[in-house]
């Protein structure tokens, strides 16, 4: 009979055990979460001014007054909530600026949303304003399909339209659904 207790005793702490052992697992990221709320950045910061380099030379130079890192999302990002000023530079060194009142940085695609009073000043005073513009810094492209006017100093015409395309360097531009053409005089 006491061996038969004994004998329940180590299947019941055996049984224990193995339950215990398991039904732990590693929720090492689970445990890093703990403190960070799921709609809350996980940093912030004031007064920036990133560089990107290409081929050892600046390519382009973001400065804004406030940044909230996203990056903690499964499609993570950077909200510039109080806007940003971009330099953008071409190969010759020349820059263009670009200025929205909000933006946001999609690190997984390199795209920048640019929203809210955009502004493009290229280094020969072409200028574009929009609503909203989209920087593709891997492909060097910016784009939007909402309403922009484009005053191009070479040609001396203000062209309002429905969309715009073009490389960063402004060689390659169109407005889209153009909706009217002003000739300016100097």
């Amino acid at each position: 009979m006491q061996n038969t207790v004994k004998h329940i005793i180590k299947i019941g702490v055996m049984a224990i055990a193995m339950t215990l052992f398991f039904s732990c697992k590693n929720n090492f990221k689970e445990v890093q979460k703990i403190g960070i709320s799921a709609n809350e950045p996980q940093g912030e910061a004031e007064g920036i001014n990133a560089k990107r380099t290409d081929s050892g030379r600046v390519s382009a130079n973001l400065i804004s007054p406030k940044m909230l890192d996203y990056g903690n999302r499964s499609f993570g990002y950077s909200e510039f909530p109080k806007g940003i000023t971009l330099y953008v530079y071409d190969d010759d060194n020349k820059k263009s600026t670009i200025i929205s009142d909000y933006a946001i940085l999609y690190t997984q695609t390199d795209l920048i949303d640019l929203q809210g009073n955009v502004i493009v000043a290229t280094p020969t005073n072409d200028t574009l304003y929009a609503k909203q513009l989209y920087f593709d810094q891997q492909k060097k492209w910016m784009f939007t399909n909402l309403p922009v006017t484009y005053k191009s100093v070479s040609e001396g015409v203000i062209t309002h339209g429905e969309g715009f395309d073009s490389d960063k360097d402004f060689r390659l531009t169109d407005v889209l659904e153009i909706s009217g053409q002003f000739a300016v005089s100097e």
